[in-house]
């Protein structure tokens, strides 16, 4: 029997309507977007649409699928590269927090976008999607930074019982969620204070302190 080839440009096709969903949707929501306007932005027939994806809920899960990965292997690589061998505690968690926020405003963009999108009406979403995302997104991340906090305190630089909590905190200490303007995401002076403020709340709560015999004063 011969092997039935796939069309030229199938790979493509399929990239390219993934890509201009995700435009879409960060843009409009899951629920504004439509195929029509899918379509027209990927440069493709609705058609090609259904020759790839069952429907506009199956498309949205393979972007949000897609796009999180992306994401969190990204946040996952910064976790590594300045979490691994901390020389400064403190300055490698301000180096972290301005790597983890410059995510932001990079290609990566449109993703918190469409996550902005999805908490504005969660209602709308799929459940499959909304627990593909918290799993393989925030979840997948938290778990990491949380290891990572694991080891630092195991070699006795921070006091931590329940590291997870932990990766919580860090995470909301640093967050962009705490500049009075977005705009500052784009001024780097402002976001390192931000961050460096953060991370002495953080350190405030967690560092390890020397420990003194009962009879010092």
């Amino acid at each position: 029997m011969t092997e039935r080839k796939k069309p030229v440009g199938q790979p493509d096709k399929r990239r390219a309507i993934v890509t201009g969903a995700l435009t879409l949707f960060a843009r409009d929501g899951y629920t504004r977007a439509g195929l029509d306007a899918i379509a027209a932005e990927a440069g493709v027939s609705n058609r090609t649409i259904y020759n790839h994806f069952t429907d506009k809920a199956e498309l949205f899960q393979t972007v949000i699928q897609e796009s999180t990965r992306r994401v969190a292997d990204t946040m996952v690589d910064i976790i590594d590269r300045h979490l691994s061998k901390v020389v400064d505690l403190e300055a490698d968690l301000v180096d972290f927090g301005m790597a983890w926020l410059g995510v932001l405003t990079s290609d990566l963009a449109p993703h918190f976008a469409l996550i902005r999108q999805i908490n504005a009406e969660i209602e709308h979403i799929p459940p499959a999607a909304l627990e593909l995302w918290r799993d393989s997104g925030p979840g997948r991340t938290r778990r990491e930074l949380a290891e990572r906090l694991r080891r630092i305190a195991e070699r006795g630089e921070l006091a931590i019982d329940d590291p997870a909590r932990a990766a919580g905190h860090l995470m909301l200490l640093i967050s962009a969620d705490n500049l009075t303007d977005r705009a500052a995401l784009h001024d780097e002076s402002a976001l390192r204070e931000m961050v460096a403020a953060g991370v002495h709340t953080f350190l405030h709560g967690y560092v390890r302190r020397p420990r003194h015999d009962a009879g010092e004063q």
